[in-house]
């Protein structure tokens, strides 16, 4: 088993920045590729961002895309998800997942495969 725990979400004006954070522990966290996704209310989930296990090949969903950006540090069990220029279309509690691969295709941004996931935190942007 694997727990992941989010944090950092809260208000923001429209253009600001927020870091959300999701710290695992339970099993070897640089076995799995982890990723952000969000859902927003009468919305499904999407994906927001992914990063296989080394760090390497982060992927983007093109409505984030030049404004989050996604790291880890496998020292410290966590995943980060910095996002800049926020707007209100960003709005939806955010999911981070963890998936045990050691891909670094695309194929980390299928949430389908993703084994484990948080419990979500809130991001309201307002205009």
């Amino acid at each position: 088993q694997v727990q992941l725990v989010e944090s950092g979400g809260g208000l923001v004006q429209a253009g600001g920045s927020l870091r959300l954070s999701c710290t695992a522990s339970g099993r070897t966290f640089s076995n799995y590729a982890m990723g952000w996704f969000r859902q927003a209310p009468g919305k499904e989930r999407e994906f927001v961002a992914a990063v296989a296990w080394s760090g390497a090949s982060p992927y983007y969903s093109d409505s984030v895309k030049g404004r989050f950006t996604i790291s880890r540090d496998n020292a410290e069990n966590t995943v980060y998800l910095q996002m800049n220029t926020l707007k209100p279309e960003d709005t939806a509690v955010y999911y981070c997942g963890a998936y045990r691969t050691f891909a670094q295709s695309m194929a980390i941004i299928n949430g389908n495969a993703y084994d484990y996931w948080g419990q979500g935190t809130q991001v309201t942007v307002s205009s």
